[in-house]
Order: structure tokens, then C-alpha cells, then sequence
């Protein structure tokens, strides 16, 4: 810190840290009346420091380099401090924070992005009013001194702000749902197309609908403007290296030139394809050229353009919708995953369906050129695509039209037997449908139905491409049955993947008793126990669950599963005793009929009741019930805190490994689930605590809630009793002789 006397006189400066010397900075400005050197100190107080000015002469022109210094809060070196701690972290992702809210971490299960940048809103909404307020004081003071800036100015230094976007943060989760549904969406229109075509039965002729493009071409710019803006979102989206992932979690690269060129070098120019707008501009083009290309010339062209864009689409968002997306799963839940196998089962019968309509009309068309052909009517091949005649044609066919209408050749190809349709058959009549609902519908039916069934049912012609686009639909429906009838069967037998287990379980269990050759009691005692045992763990292994979990976790589960303050032997007990208790606790069901404790036997645990009864008879005979909350063996308990009172007989017994003997009979009257612990365990616990343990307290809580103790205390009243009573009577049978 900076010093001064009392009287005025500055002081030499005494050493201080580096972070006190960094606070003490020096701010220079122009001016032209005087020099002045203030030196600034800040103390960590929010009140201003009193500074004395030290004037080098009178006003008179100086050098243009003269300094001077302002008086400055504690308030801004408090910030200065704390943003001096920040910095001294490596900035590894400058471009990520400086893009606000677009940069954190939103997944709390991350393991690529720093743990200081994750995302906490009470530390993120503080920092953003801290540094608005010394933003806003810094601005006043520079408007002060040098006017306000230009608005021009400002709109630059807006434009210009880099912002990039973690792949992990919410937006980045929010913005892969609305593309992932958007190319779910394009999917579904690009088939649209082939519905544009349809046949007019009355004129012998295939016909193109306008009204239904416009409403298609809307509807896929608009799937294509989601597409280009999640092309834009790419090159500020950063991604983990490829190189270090093999070596862990990976590292984030948030660098703008590294972005683009990953990208670029990547999915970019597949995407840039997808994006552009060739149904469109292909429709568009058919219909202000009409006179060029007519519908059979627009089928194959819209066609080819559909497929060329349809298959590259297919293979960018497929990925994401198995949950293969570098940022994580799209959708999590099991439910949604189910849907969304479902709507890729009926893309499938919509893309089959649409093909075998766009085929139809192929075939229809076919059929009229060959009709054509055959016929005197020249210019009748004109009339096939609806509207496509222009001046320069015979119009003496125009003039009499019923002549192509008529025609019996013409008329062939709507029945049955003109034609050899094969699978199309059905699509020959359904082109005449006016309705393009219900040839849409019709379409969607067929293509599922074959979809499911291979096409079983379906016989095609010594058509070449016919037979082709069968052997597709057998080829195209197995796979899908491999992959996405897999994982709805998978996610549904999921549901009953315990009972399997614990049915297997069963038959291990079976075939070893039979090869023991157990006796049939035996065996019905072993199956009632497993069969319990299953029911209680849900088929669950608790011990190799609670092994990967951290070790508080671990203790908050222990402190709500067996929850020993509720047990009243160990109400007294603090939580550091009853956390190391219950680290050693473990998991044991017992059936009705079970002997847990027997006459002259040892007593080797500790058993804790969870649910269930157990029934207590001692020598005498004297019958005790113990449900839950209770304890069975606390004698070891007793035995163990015998070595703390001094007692040599003991510490003798303990030296041999001998245990205390259990003078009792217990027994389950009902199937009972509990806690157990073992002799070597109680006595560690007792070694670790054994001071708190002394505490005459938590003696007297001991031995006032054991039942054994109760017992035994009311024994010896008894026994205190009977003898007393006996001592009066023997009293006054002396003073009656007397």
C-alpha cells in the first residue's frame, strides 16, 4: 500500500504483495493547463480514497505525453481483483466467453468443457449487472472527457461482437430439435412432388397441377431456409477434436479459423447441395417453358432431381435421429425415441408409396404412347401431356377431340386387361382420382402395407424396372425390420427384462437342486427365499450400484435407506456414528421360519428389522416380539463396549476370538427384510467412536432401549421383589410367635 504522514509528507512505499501492486495503477491523459501524478491504492473499501495532488509549477504548456490520474472507488478495484483471479486462467475458450449466454454449458454431465464455464445463473446474472454498472460508469466517464460516440460507431462494434456457440449449451440442444424435425418435415414433402402428376380419364391425358405445386414449393423453401440457417450456425458452432477424443472426453476448439475449415473440409459442401432449391426452380422452369416440356418430361426430371437431393438428406439427419449427434441425444426419453421410430417406419411406407404412384403414372403413360402408335393419329402424342399443343400442330385433331378420346387403343389402357401393369394395377385407376387427399392417403397405405408384408402379395410384370423396385421394397423392408422393428422390440421387451431374469434365475436354481439332489422341503424353502429375495431387491445388485457413486451420495442414500435414528438402540448416537454404521450395513431377507439366534450358539451379528416380525423366546420361556425398528443380538453390542469400561475378562475372551453365547431362541414369524452387522465390523465402529461411546448417555440410551436389557431389568426386579416379600413375611411370622 501507499502511505502517507500525517502532516502531508509522502512516505517511501513499503514492499507489498504482487496483487497489491497490481492494484495501484496510473491513468494518463492529455492536457495542456499542468502535470499532475496522483498514484492510485486501492484498500479493498467502498469508500473514495482522499489522494493529495502534487502541482509541478504553474500553468504553462507541457509535453503532450503529461499524466494524470482520477480518484477511483474501491468498488472498481474490487472488480479488478476478481477479474485478475479470472484471468489467471488459461483462456482456452476466449471466443465461447464472449458470447454470453450462447457460450456456457447447459449439460451437467459434460466433461469437455471447463468446469469454471459451466453454467450457474445466480454467478451469470450477478457478473452481467456488475459489469453493466462499471461498464456504464467507465462510459459516462469517457463521454465526459471525449464527447459521445458515433452511432455508426456503435453499430459496428455491434456487428462485429464475434459470438460462437458451445455444442453443449441449451440453444445448441433447442436449435438440433427444430433441424432435426425440419429435415423429418422435408422428408415427408419431397415425395409431394410426384403428386403433382395425375391422369384425366376423359382426355386420355396426363396433367400437371399448379395449384398444389405453389403450396409444395412453399412448403419446402421453407425446410430449406431451416437448412441454410443451420449451415450459418456451423460455422459458429464449435466441436470437439477428433484426435483427442481417443484420449478421454476431448478437447473443445472454439477457434473461428479451425471451425470453418473442419466444417468445410467436412459435411459443408453436402449440405450446401441438400439446401438448394432444385424442385423449386425445376417446377418453376416447367411452367414458363410448357411449351418445351411437358408432364411425362416434368415426371422424369422432378424425379431424378428429388432422388439426387433426397439420399444426401437421408444420410445428414438419420444420424441425429439414431442419437448419434456429436452434441449429444436429440431426444432422451425413451417414449420419444418410440415415436420417432414409428414416423421413420411411415416415412418408409411414404417413400414406397409415393414411387409406386410416380411409377403408375409412368406406366399409364406408356401405354397411351403405344396407343398412340398404333393408331392413325399422328399428332395424338401432342395431346398425352394436357395443354402441351401449340399453334404450329395439326389442329384438325383439336377441332374433333372425341377422335384420341375414343379411341379404343386409347380407352384399352384404363382395364384391366389392356395393359400388363403388374404392381401398378391399382395405381392406374387411382391416378384418375381427382382428390389429391385420396391419392396421397391410398399411396401411404399401399407403401406401409408392403412395407410390412416384403411384398408378399405383390406379382410384377416382365417389366425390368418393375421387377427392380419389387425386389427394393423386399430389400428396403427387411432392413428396416433389422433396424427400427429391433429397437421398438428391444425398447418394449425392456419393460420385461427383470422378470426374464429372475425366470432364468429360477431354472439356474432348479437344475442345481435337482443335480444336489436337495430334499423336496428344502427345495421349497430355497425357491420361497429366492423368490422373496428378488421381490425386496427388485432384481437390482445395491452393493455394485452404490460402488460407482460418490461417497456423499453414497452416505445420504444409507442415511434414507436404513435410517437408524428411527432404531432405538441408536437413537442417542450422533451421525458420524451412524454413518459408519451404515457403511457396513448389508442387505439380508429372511423367510417365515427362519432361526436367526439359538441356545448355546454364537452371536456373530447384529440384525437390524426393516420390515417384518421376529419372535424372542428365552431360557425361562418368556416370549418377546420384535418388529420393525428393533434389534436382534445387541448382546454384541454390550460385549464390545465391555473393553472400554476396563473389564480384563473381556479383553481375555477377545484375545482367544472367542464371541458371546446366545442364551435365546429367535425366529421369523414372518418373511422379513433387514440390515446386518457383522461382529469384526461393530467391533471397528465401537474402536473408531470409542470416546463417544463412554458418554454415559448414550450408555443409559443403550441399555433403556434394548429388549434384552429390558428384560433382564425386569427379571431382577422380580427377583428383588420376591425377595423382599419373602423377607416380610418371615418378619411377621417372627413377631406373631413372639
Amino acid at each position: 500500500m501507499c502511505d502517507k504522514e500525517e502532516d502531508g509528507a509522502p512516505r517511501p512505499f513499503k514492499k507489498s504483495s504482487d496483487a497489491a501492486e497490481s492494484s495501484c495503477k496510473m491513468l494518463t491523459k492529455k492536457k495542456r493547463s499542468a502535470s499532475m501524478f496522483i498514484p492510485t491504492c486501492a484498500k479493498g473499501s467502498f469508500d473514495y480514497e482522499t489522494l493529495r495532488v502534487a502541482h509541478t509549477g504553474p500553468l504553462q504548456s507541457v509535453e503532450e505525453n503529461s499524466s494524470v490520474s482520477i480518484t477511483v472507488s474501491g468498488l472498481l478495484t474490487q472488480k479488478e481483483n476478481k477479474e485478475s483471479e479470472m484471468g489467471n486462467r488459461p483462456q482456452v475458450h476466449k471466443h465461447l466467453q464472449t458470447s454470453g449466454p450462447l457460450g456456457l454449458c447447459n449439460n451437467p454431465y459434460c466433461m469437455t468443457c471447463p468446469t469454471h464455464y459451466r453454467v450457474n445463473k445466480k454467478e451469470v446474472q450477478e457478473k452481467n449487472r456488475r459489469d453493466h454498472t462499471h461498464k456504464s460508469a467507465d462510459q459516462k466517464f469517457q463521454n465526459n472527457q471525449e464527447g459521445e460516440p458515433n452511432k455508426w460507431t456503435r453499430i459496428f462494434l455491434f456487428l462485429n461482437i464475434p459470438e460462437f456457440v458451445n455444442p453443449h449449451s441449451k440453444f445448441a440442444h433447442w436449435w438440433n430439435k427444430i433441424f432435426l424435425i425440419s429435415c423429418l418435415l422435408a422428408t415427408f414433402i419431397d415425395p409431394l412432388f410426384f403428386f403433382l402428376l395425375s391422369v384425366q380419364q376423359e382426355n386420355k391425358c396426363v396433367v400437371f397441377d399448379w395449384t398444389l405445386a405453389w403450396v409444395v414449393v412453399g412448403l419446402r423453401s421453407l425446410t430449406d431456409i431451416i437448412y441454410f440457417l443451420h449451415i450459418l450456425l456451423q460455422f459458429k458452432l464449435a466441436y470437439i477434436a477428433p484426435a483427442t477424443r481417443v484420449a478421454g472426453a476431448g478437447v473443445l476448439v472454439d477457434d473461428p479459423k479451425k471451425i470453418a475449415r473442419n466444417y468445410i473440409s467436412g459435411w459443408f459442401w453436402i449440405d450446401l447441395f441438400v439446401t438448394l432449391p432444385l424442385p423449386q426452380i425445376t417446377t418453376l422452369f416447367v411452367q414458363s417453358n410448357l411449351l418445351f416440356f411437358g408432364a411425362n418430361e416434368t415426371k422424369t426430371i422432378l424425379g431424378l432431381v428429388v432422388l439426387f437431393q433426397y439420399v444426401p438428406r437421408l444420410c445428414r439427419f438419420l444420424p441425429m435421429l439414431a442419437g448419434q449427434s456429436t452434441s449429444g441425444f436429440i431426444f432422451e426419453t425413451g417414449w420419444a425415441n418410440f415415436v420417432i421410430n414409428l414416423l421413420s417406419f411411415l416415412l418408409a411406407g411414404h417413400i414406397v408409396g409415393s414411387s409406386w404412384y410416380l411409377f403408375g403414372i409412368q406406366r399409364v403413360n406408356r401405354c397411351l404412347k403405344n396407343a398412340c402408335n398404333v393408331s392413325d393419329l399422328s399428332p395424338c402424342k401432342k395431346l398425352i401431356d394436357c395443354g402441351h399443343v401449340s399453334d404450329k400442330d395439326d389442329l384438325g385433331l383439336l377441332r374433333n377431340p372425341d377422335a384420341w378420346r375414343n379411341n379404343v387403343h386409347a380407352v384399352s389402357c384404363f382395364n384391366e386387361d389392356g395393359f400388363r401393369y403388374g404392381i401398378y394395377l391399382q395405381a392406374v385407376n387411382l391416378t384418375t382420382e381427382p382428390s389429391v387427399v385420396t391419392r396421397y392417403i391410398y399411396s401411404l397405405f399401399w407403401g406401409f402395407q408392403q412395407i410390412s408384408t416384403l411384398a408378399g402379395n405383390q406379382l410384377p410384370s416382365y417389366y425390368v424396372w418393375e421387377v427392380l423396385f419389387t425386389m427394393a421394397i423386399v430389400g428396403f423392408g427387411l432392413l428396416l425390420f433389422a433396424l427400427l422393428i429391433g429397437n421398438m422390440q428391444n425398447f418394449l421387451q425392456a419393460l420385461g427384462r427383470r422378470r426374464l431374469e429372475m425366470m432364468l434365475r429360477g431354472r439356474d436354481v432348479d437344475q442345481w437342486m435337482s443335480h444336489r439332489r436337495l430334499p423336496d422341503e428344502i427345495k421349497r424353502k430355497v425357491r420361497e427365499a429366492e423368490r422373496y429375495n428378488w421381490m425386496a431387491n427388485r432384481g437390482v445388485d445395491e452393493e455394485k450400484l452404490m460402488v460407482k457413486l460418490p461417497e456423499d451420495l453414497q452416505a445420504d442414500i444409507r442415511r434414507h435407506l436404513f435410517n437408524l435414528k428411527k432404531v432405538r438402540i441408536f437413537s442417542a448416537m450422533d451421525e458420524p456414528v451412524l454413518d459408519s454404521i451404515s457403511e457396513r450395513l448389508r442387505q439380508k431377507t429372511y423367510i417365515k421360519g427362519c432361526q436367526i439366534l439359538f441356545p448355546r450358539g454364537p452371536i456373530n451379528k447384529m440384525t437390524f428389522i426393516v420390515r417384518g416380525e421376529m419372535k424372542s423366546i428365552g431360557e425361562d420361556g418368556y416370549v418377546t416380539q420384535l418388529s420393525a425398528e428393533d434389534v436382534c443380538g445387541e448382546e454384541l453390542l454390550t460385549w464390545c463396549l465391555e473393553d472400554i469400561f476396563g473389564n480384563q475378562v473381556a479383553k481375555q475372551r477377545r484375545i482367544t476370538g472367542e464371541k458371546p453365547i446366545s442364551n435365546r431362541t429367535v425366529t421369523c414369524s414372518s418373511n422379513v427384510d433387514a440390515f446386518t452387522l457383522g461382529a469384526a465390523d461393530l467391533e471397528e465402529v465401537v474402536c473408531l467412536f470409542a470416546k463417544f461411546l463412554q458418554n454415559p448417555r448414550v450408555q443409559e440410551a443403550i441399555r433403556f432401549e434394548s429388549p434384552i436389557m429390558r428384560i433382564l431389568a425386569a427379571k431382577r426386579i422380580q427377583a428383588a421383589w420376591r425377595n423382599r416379600k419373602k423377607r416380610l413375611n418371615l418378619s411377621n411370622a417372627a413377631g406373631v410367635t413372639r
